[in-house]
């Protein structure tokens, strides 16, 4: 199943390795990665499509944890 996760990432050298990486590890495959930075310069906005077949709770979960994720929603693909 594909989903669709919104991301708000402080601008952070290794910020978009460690979101990919935890993506990986937590048996999603990144799809398709977009983003842009904020207006202030300090944040920046993610949209990531993942495909995987585990629950996507657990991997908001552990996105959430990290450091540089200030905010993080998971929404199916429709």
């Amino acid at each position: 199943m594909r989903y669709q996760l919104d991301l708000t990432l402080r601008h952070a050298e290794g910020a978009l390795a460690r979101v990919l990486g935890t993506a990986e590890r937590r048996g999603f495959s990144p799809v398709s990665v977009d983003g842009e930075a904020q207006p202030d310069g300090d944040r920046w906005h993610l949209r990531m499509t993942v495909e995987g077949e585990r629950a996507p709770e657990s991997l908001q979960q552990q996105l959430s944890k990290l450091y540089d994720c200030l905010a993080v929603e998971v929404s199916p693909c429709r």
